[in-house]
């Protein structure tokens, strides 16, 4: 049997600081991995909207792909499009979810703030 070396296992969690990251190594709370993911950008910058039904009980979603922008920036661009759309919404893998068919209101709140998109079938 061989000795344990200092690459052969990663510590998880200690009982000075609690959990660790197992990327950087740092105690969760101060770990700069999640900032890092949370500001990078998911978007190709094509930015799709189309209506979907499919897997949600038979419940219509206007879905908002391919946009470049960060965490930060789709939490506000979502809240934005709630109000104006009058309805609910979530973001999931980087694409937003408004709640409802609102296709035309949502190209024309885009258009507005510079963004360009497209319908895509659906």
């Amino acid at each position: 049997m061989t000795k344990n070396r200092e690459g052969d296992y990663r510590v998880v969690y200690t009982t000075e600081e609690g959990a660790v990251c197992p990327e950087c190594r740092r105690p969760k709370n101060k770990c700069a991995c999640a900032e890092a993911r949370r500001l990078s950008v998911k978007g190709d910058g094509n930015v799709r909207v189309r209506r979907e039904t499919n897997g949600r009980g038979g419940k219509t979603v206007t879905t908002i792909a391919g946009l470049a922008l960060n965490q930060h920036e789709l939490q506000a661009l979502l809240k934005d499009l709630k109000r104006t759309c009058g309805a609910g919404g979530a973001i999931k893998d980087g694409i937003l979810e408004v709640q409802g068919d609102h296709c035309d209101l949502v190209l024309r709140e885009l258009a507005r703030r510079g963004i360009s998109a497209k319908r895509a079938g659906g």
